[in-house]
């Protein structure tokens, strides 16, 4: 199995969960800034990261990749089984992070990086979104520690890496508890091994 990598991406999910299914992997290592090489756009047509290659499955979109891990090694229990009245809610919210929370923090994010002037002269898109979005995930969270089912699953991993982005841009403050989730399932070895060279 290889995982075609660049740190500080959404590629990082996907090694987070090889980590966790402590399953031998093979990371290469992609330098976006040399532009798009044939070689790599013959696995991703953006030529993109992440890619998993694995025999002769490739994939690529993180959460495709996450789907696929989760469900390949189900001995981990890191994704409810088919049958499980639990398997409705983790695609939900696993979709619902990545589809829903995920684009309004990352207008947050380019708002974040624009000039001082850029700011004033454009506005953010989808005023007051984020804040129905984070509210959602709040209410779901209340008496509970994990978004679907009653352990971690990929769907806390992928939710937990985009919070985590939303926390850095100081976007959780009025949301204790979410903040709390984040610190939680970020503290896990596994994702410090995913960050770690």
């Amino acid at each position: 199995m290889k995982l075609y990598f660049a740190p500080r991406t959404r590629a990082t999910r996907a090694r987070w969960l090889l980590e966790e299914l402590e399953v031998p992997y093979e990371l290469l290592k992609v330098d976006l800034s040399e532009g798009r090489t044939p070689a790599h756009l013959a696995l991703h047509p953006l030529g993109e990261v992440p890619v998993l290659v694995d025999g002769d499955v490739t994939l690529f979109e993180s959460s495709a990749i996450c789907l696929y891990l989760a469900d390949l090694f189900p001995e981990k229990h890191l994704a409810p089984p088919l049958a499980s009245a639990e398997r409705g809610p983790y695609l939900q919210w696993m979709l619902f992070a990545e589809v829903t929370l995920e684009p309004v923090v990352l207008e947050h994010l380019r708002q974040a990086q624009l000039p001082d002037e850029q700011k004033k002269a454009e506005p953010a898109a989808w005023p007051g979104r984020l804040d129905d979005v984070l509210t959602a995930i709040d209410k779901r969270l209340h008496g509970r520690e994990c978004v679907a089912g009653g352990t971690f699953s990929t769907a806390d991993l992928v939710l937990a890496s985009i919070l985590h982005l939303a926390n850095t841009l100081k976007l959780l403050e009025r949301y204790p508890r979410l903040v709390e989730y984040v610190a939680r399932h970020t503290r896990r070895p596994a994702l410090r091994r995913a960050v770690s060279g």
